[in-house]
């Protein structure tokens, strides 16, 4: 794995560190948690692809674009990671408990 992975999985663990912190409130319920870090993860990637840009206008006629692409993006990883459980289903619900 190349250096540049193991930053991603770095980041992308220092996330799901956060989100599992917030289901031990017993008060919230995962999908509550779920939804927060999905829209977190909007809001920061339309702040993200704002920089792109010199003016609303410009942004307005790539909006398309972008959300055609952070969809795919998400429906790929989404994709991999459910085959990843289903494959492994018995042994990450094991440890979960």
């Amino acid at each position: 794995m190349s250096d540049n992975e193991k930053a991603f999985y770095a980041r992308a663990t220092e996330i799901i560190k956060l989100a599992n912190q917030q289901n031990q409130n017993t008060e919230i319920q995962t999908g509550e948690v779920s939804a927060s870090f999905m829209w977190a993860v909007a809001r920061y990637n339309a702040w993200f692809g704002s920089t792109s840009f010199e003016s609303k206008e410009q942004m307005q006629s790539k909006k398309q674009e972008m959300m055609d692409y952070y969809m795919e993006r998400y429906k790929e990883m989404l994709d991999a990671n459910l085959e990843d459980y289903i494959e492994n289903f018995d042994h990450y619900r094991a440890t979960q408990k």
